[in-house]
This record gives C-alpha cells, sequence and structure tokens, in this order.
C-alpha cells in the first residue's frame, strides 16, 4: 500500500507542477527558461569542437594516428566528401561533463609537454564554452612526429 500512496502522492505532484507550468505560461516571464525544457549534446559535436581548437595550437600538425590519417586522406580526396575535424578526437558526454581523449601529431622541434599543455587548455576553454559542459579531463596520446624533410601521407591523387 506504500507504493500504491507514493504514486499517488508523485502523480499530484506531477499535476500540481504541471498545472504551475501552465499558469506561468500564461504570463510573459514566468518561471525559469532552463526548466522548459532539455538540451542535449551529441558526442560528435563535442569532438568536432575539441578538433578544431587541438588544431588551432601551435605545434599542432596533424589529427589522429597514422592509419585514421591515412583514410582521412582517401575520404578528403573524394569528389563531395568533407574534411573530418573530428579525426583523432573520442568524446564521451554525459548531461553536465565530458571527457575527451585525443590523439596527435606534433611537429618536430616543439616541446611536446608544452603543446599537449596548450591543447589541452584551449581545447577544455572552446567546449566549456561553446556547450557549457565541464570538462572533467583531456587524454591526450602523441602518436608520431612529423619531421621536417617527411611527406604528408596522403596518397598520390589519380588525376595529375
Amino acid at each position: 500500500m506504500t507504493d500504491t500512496g507514493e504514486r499517488k502522492t508523485a502523480q499530484t505532484l506531477e499535476k500540481d507542477s504541471l498545472n504551475e507550468g501552465l499558469t506561468g505560461a500564461t504570463r510573459r516571464g514566468g518561471g525559469d527558461a532552463a526548466s522548459r525544457g532539455r538540451t542535449t549534446i551529441a558526442d560528435g559535436v563535442v569532438e568536432k569542437i575539441a578538433g578544431l581548437a587541438a588544431r588551432d595550437v601551435e605545434g599542432v600538425h596533424a589529427m589522429g594516428g597514422g592509419l585514421a590519417r591515412t583514410f582521412g586522406a582517401v575520404r578528403d580526396r573524394v569528389p563531395g566528401g568533407s574534411k573530418s575535424v573530428s579525426r583523432g578526437v573520442k568524446a564521451e558526454v554525459g548531461e553536465v561533463q565530458t571527457a575527451l581523449d585525443l590523439e596527435i601529431v606534433v611537429e618536430y622541434g616543439v616541446p611536446i609537454a608544452d603543446v599537449a599543455q596548450d591543447v589541452r587548455e584551449n581545447v577544455i576553454a572552446a567546449v566549456e564554452r561553446m556547450t557549457g559542459l565541464e570538462v572533467v579531463e583531456v587524454n591526450i596520446a602523441v602518436s608520431d612526429v612529423k619531421l621536417p624533410d617527411e611527406d604528408d601521407e596522403e596518397p598520390p591523387g589519380r588525376l595529375q
């Protein structure tokens, strides 16, 4: 019987809050706008924001591991294909927090620890500013170093 009583109480509270919401809706400015719906942000949105923010940092040559970059270069060359800004970024998004994993390639000669710190700061600032989510961690894996005399791993185009 306690369960039924709790259900009736919950239903009554729902009706009361619904009635309050209707009353508030009939007059302008009634109630907090945040309580009038939910906003969800997809993992891909956070990944794109983080990818763009990471690429903006001096010393970052590319994002993603060798295989991902190779497939991405092929995909980028396909007519109608677009450059993947989220390559090398994985996000886990909750209701109020997010965690990110980034894989980067740095240019030869730059201090890796400094680049990683700059990437972390830039990504956190961009994601928190644009989404309102709290970034709880940004893990950075440096998968390669771009040497000055090294060509990019893009395959040659079929048409010259």
